[in-house]
This record gives C-alpha cells, sequence and structure tokens, in this order.
C-alpha cells in the first residue's frame, strides 16, 4: 500500500471517494462550503467508542447549526457499522444520524491514523475542516481515552469566529479565567504599531494589559 505523509495544518484535505452509512461520498467535494468533523474510532462494537458516538450525536444539531457536519470512520465494513448502529438505537435510545465511513484501510493510510504500537486499529482522530476543505486543527488521541465533544464543537466556534472577526481565542474560551468571554486583539508586528496601539487602545475599545495583550469584547 502507498505511503502518505500525515497531514498538517493548512494543508488541503486529500480528495477521496468514501463508502459511508449514508451512501459514496466524494470528500471534500461534497461538502463544499460546510465545515466538517471527520473523526476516526478503533473499531465498532467497543465500550469507549460507543460513548463518543452517542456524545457526538447528541451535539450534532450544535455542529449543524454552525455549518458544520459530522463523519465518523473506522477500518469496519459497512455491515458492522450499521448492526453498531442498530445496536446504539436498540439498547440506548440514540439514532446515530451522520455518516460513518468503511474503510479498508486506505483512507486511514492517506490520513495518518495507523500507529505504531496499536496494532491495524486507527487512532481516535479529529480532522477539523473549513468551508474551503482546509485542515484547521488536528487532534489524535490514544485508544485508551475517549474525547470530549464540547471541546471539538468550541474548537469549530472559536475558529470560525477567529476567520470572521480577526481575533485570537484565549484559553478556556469563552470562559477564560482572566478576560472571561472576551477575545484577544493579535499583537502588533513593529514599534510603530506597538504605539499606536496604545495610543488608541481606549477609543477602539481594546483593553490592554500591555502593548502585546490587548483584548476587546467579543
Amino acid at each position: 500500500m502507498e505511503k502518505y505523509s500525515m497531514p498538517l495544518l493548512g494543508d488541503k484535505f486529500p480528495e477521496m471517494e468514501v463508502l459511508t452509512t449514508r451512501g459514496t461520498m466524494n470528500l471534500p467535494g461534497d461538502l463544499a462550503g460546510k465545515w466538517f468533523v471527520l473523526f476516526s474510532h478503533p473499531a465498532d462494537f467497543t465500550p469507549v467508542c460507543t460513548t463518543e458516538f452517542v456524545a457526538f450525536q447528541k451535539l450534532y444539531d450544535d455542529f449543524r447549526a454552525i455549518n458544520t457536519e459530522l463523519i465518523g470512520m473506522s477500518v469496519d465494513q459497512i455491515f458492522s457499522h450499521i448492526k453498531w448502529e442498530e445496536w446504539i438505537k436498540e439498547n440506548i435510545g440514540v439514532e446515530i444520524e451522520f455518516p460513518i465511513i468503511a474503510d479498508t484501510g486506505s483512507v486511514a493510510n492517506r490520513l495518518g491514523l495507523i500507529h505504531p504500537g496499536k496494532d491495524s486499529n486507527t487512532v481516535r482522530a479529529v480532522f477539523i475542516v473549513d468551508d474551503k476543505g482546509l485542515m484547521r486543527i488536528i487532534l489524535y488521541y490514544p485508544q485508551e481515552l475517549g474525547r470530549n465533544m464540547e471541546e471539538i464543537l468550541r474548537a469549530v466556534k472559536g475558529m470560525q469566529y477567529s476567520d470572521k472577526n480577526g481575533a485570537a481565542m484565549p484559553a478556556d474560551w469563552p470562559n477564560n479565567g482572566i478576560i472571561g468571554d472576551r477575545v484577544i486583539v493579535p499583537p502588533p508586528k513593529d514599534v510603530d504599531a506597538a504605539n499606536e496601539r496604545m495610543r488608541t487602545a481606549k477609543e477602539k475599545g481594546y483593553e490592554c494589559l500591555d502593548w502585546w495583550f490587548c483584548h476587546r469584547e467579543g
């Protein structure tokens, strides 16, 4: 099997045709104009993965409300995905509505999801892709640790806000321990801009701890 380098932030999501529980999809083309979160899981019918899929489904409407789709995937056959969805609905009462990619290993290889020491299972990866098809956030988790879907939703919201408003998000935004729900103004890039920042901060609605650390209302 051909080896690919692992994708990097800012890379174009590689074009691929995938088989999913909702039919064949062409990525990223079929989702042009939308953000999407593609997340891999080690295997169907495993406890941690089951809790993750239920958690993602419970937030699916929140993701769709911000123009973002969810796509799951693992190296399992399509009938396994379908049966697992049925099990989740019958035993937990949650219907999985987003597509799940059935991978033969080619997608996992293309995206760097098979890691040393983890056999042939995919790691818990998260790719947040923007509406232009660019990789914006890449996260890798070991098989032993389930993901926090609220954090993934927060990450998408933060990146969308940053793109639209030219601001940066502080730690734990929108509940930062220093500046609350305010956002950070990108620091000036030279001496003149730094001096200008301090002279005009008040009229621009900035609060500054120093010339390099200014924040404003979101």
